[in-house]
């Protein structure tokens, strides 16, 4: 019987720099924090929240995105893993105001894109991870 999942509790990406990465999911995305190790939390907190690995838990909707620093040797969706990370947007007009934010923090895309089954915009972080916002046709306008 198959298992009756319902949609992605999280996502978490391994980058090589926490610092770079936070900096750019911060000014791209805006999500909130839903768990970090405060700099001056007591050994019983730091043991608690060792699950974050000194990376970042950002809340998105109903799931989470994370970030943890171990990876050194940068990305490639050509080996077994990722090949990339996409994130709903509500319509085609979200993609195009997404333009002018990547824009404006000089982040380097593909403009957006009609796939036919809704539009694209397609981009990626500091470590190469590969991004993608899409909108479905349905919601398109």
């Amino acid at each position: 019987m198959p298992i009756p999942t319902r949609a992605y509790a999280h996502v978490r990406l391994t980058v090589t720099d926490i610092a770079r990465s936070r900096a750019f999911y911060d000014e791209v995305f805006g999500l909130p924090v839903a768990f970090e190790l405060p700099a001056d939390a007591d050994e019983a907190t730091r043991e608690r929240l060792g699950f974050l690995y000194g990376g970042v838990i950002y809340a998105l909707g109903d799931s989470l995105l994370g970030l943890r620093p171990v990876s050194d040797d940068g990305f490639s969706e050509d080996r077994t893993g990722l090949d990339h990370l996409a994130f709903a947007v509500g319509s085609r007009a979200d993609l195009v105001a997404a333009v002018d934010t990547l824009d404006a923090a000089g982040v380097a895309h593909e403009g957006v894109k009609d796939i036919g089954a809704g539009h694209i915009l397609e981009f990626r972080d500091p470590d190469g991870i590969a991004l993608e916002l899409y909108a479905p046709a349905a919601a398109a306008s």
